[in-house]
């Protein structure tokens, strides 16, 4: 469960850096995932909770394999939601792209409308599908809905997630080597 919000989150948060210019350094990415099966809501903030009682050695392990990759810890918030910060290079801002080294093999379209764009994906490991609206303000923030459809375990799982970024300045912290 924790695996399948985190790539929800995650795909999300690409698609919105797609097509819109963004600007390098710190990103904060607000992800809420709704099932509308009140059984799979609460699984999924379990899930969240889980992640903050994290065993010291495996919150380490995680948190350096996040750092790598220019992503901090996801913290639950007491909405359901999960919120991170992830570092955009300028390289990566020049190719639109946020650090989140999806799994997988994905296609994407992107239809450009007022304010911002309509988008579709469909990935494989795991395997999911979705389509939204990404609304842009400027290159410092945006909004997002996205209706995904998970294809893995046992059986499709559709979920909304509604997802905000904001820039919150031009320095990252330093990863680690």
């Amino acid at each position: 469960m924790k695996r399948l919000l985190l790539t929800l989150a995650m795909a999300a948060a690409a698609h919105a850096a797609a097509q819109t210019s963004i600007k390098p350094g710190l990103w904060e990415l607000n992800n809420k995932v709704r099932t509308g099966n009140a059984q799979t809501d609460q699984a999924v903030s379990a899930a969240l909770s889980q992640l903050a009682a994290l065993p010291p050695a495996q919150r380490a392990q995680m948190e350096a394999m996040m750092a790598q990759n220019g992503i901090s810890m996801p913290k639950a918030g007491g909405d359901g939601g999960l919120t991170l910060t992830a570092c955009v290079t300028p390289e990566m801002a020049a190719r639109k792209e946020l650090p989140l080294n999806q799994q997988g093999k994905c296609t994407s379209t992107q239809q450009p409308v007022a304010g911002g764009m309509n988008v579709s994906f469909t990935c494989t490991n795991p395997a999911s599908s979705g389509t939204g609206q990404i609304r842009f303000n400027g290159d410092q923030a945006y909004t997002m809905t996205m209706n995904v459809i998970n294809n893995s375990g046992a059986g499709p799982q559709n979920a909304t997630v509604e997802s905000t970024g904001r820039w919150l300045g031009d320095t990252c912290p330093a990863r680690p080597k």
